[in-house]
């Protein structure tokens, strides 16, 4: 038996490294019957068979995962963004740092092709909120050692409009990688999806990325019940601010001396921010019990 790490998920292989080398794996049926499926990013035990393949026997316990991506075990979400073709729109990053604080991952804005629009109102909104955020260009270069940096020593997904560059960042990082890359219409301002299945990338010193497809197929299945039960504490502006309103179960949205909305008045939570939490929740709002199961 070997311990290691899967690095890409294709056509019903698993790409197991070991450290010593990469396994060509099929997993074993135990994992179909239990509905449970072996994920890029897991932790597996894998049987050698010799000649470069194996069998995925176990999978070790998870720290977090995602439907979609199909991935386990991210440490960071890297929400990449843009002032210029295609323009992100606050509340899709939002939307998705609120699913990663529920699946406890580390959240990164970077807004990307800085070189043709410094995208002044994302930097604005992210600046003054609890995420941070960086300006980036993967032409120019611009932001990139200091990304290197953020994302040094984690396990990061990439994932952003279609057509805001992803896959141009890896490539920027690491010219070995060749990403193919797509153009961005102009007539819709988004791109073609160049990610077609989930593979994990190395960029030496235990930091790895996982390129992945757009905002539009990213795990909205997580915005369900528990997403609902938890969403105040997934925006970390609002955590100073949650035990001191007048009300228990203040939903922050228009209560009378709530203080989650006098930090907003104030200036102290950017009001993009707030916004986005109003939406999200009136989307949450119809999510039942039953639901669930």
């Amino acid at each position: 038996m070997s311990r290691g790490r899967i690095e890409k998920a294709l056509s019903g292989f698993y790409y197991v490294n070991t450290g010593e080398e990469v396994l060509q794996c099929r997993a074993r049926g135990k994992f179909r019957r239990e509905g449970m499926s072996p994920l890029v990013g897991d932790w597996v035990e894998v049987r050698l068979l010799g000649g470069g393949e194996g069998f995925v026997e176990a999978i070790e316990p998870r720290k977090n995962v995602f439907t979609r991506p199909a991935a386990a075990n991210i440490d960071q979400l890297v929400i990449i963004a843009s002032g210029a073709i295609p323009i992100t729109d606050p509340y899709l990053i939002d939307r998705i740092s609120a699913i990663a604080a529920l699946k406890g991952c580390d959240v990164l804005v970077c807004l990307n092709k800085s070189d043709l629009d410094r995208a002044e109102d994302l930097y604005e909104i992210y600046q003054h909120s609890a995420i941070p955020v960086l300006r980036i260009s993967a032409e120019t270069g611009e932001g990139l050692e200091d990304l290197r940096k953020r994302i040094s020593g984690k396990l990061n997904a990439f994932t952003g409009n279609s057509g805001v560059g992803k896959s141009s960042i890896l490539n920027a990082l690491d010219k070995s990688f060749a990403l193919p890359v797509g153009e961005v219409s102009k007539a819709l301002g988004r791109g073609r999806h160049t990610t077609r299945h989930v593979e994990m990338f190395s960029l030496g010193e235990e930091t790895y990325v996982i390129d992945t497809p757009g905002f539009s197929s990213f795990d909205t299945e997580a915005l369900n019940l528990e997403l609902k039960q938890h969403l105040p504490e997934t925006f970390p502006e609002f955590l100073p601010y949650l035990d001191e309103c007048r009300f228990v179960g203040c939903r922050h949205i228009k209560e009378k001396g709530c203080a989650v909305l006098q930090a907003v008045k104030e200036g102290k939570i950017p009001r993009s921010r707030h916004a986005s939490y109003v939406r999200l929740a009136e989307e949450l709002k119809d999510c039942k019990e039953w639901e669930r199961k």
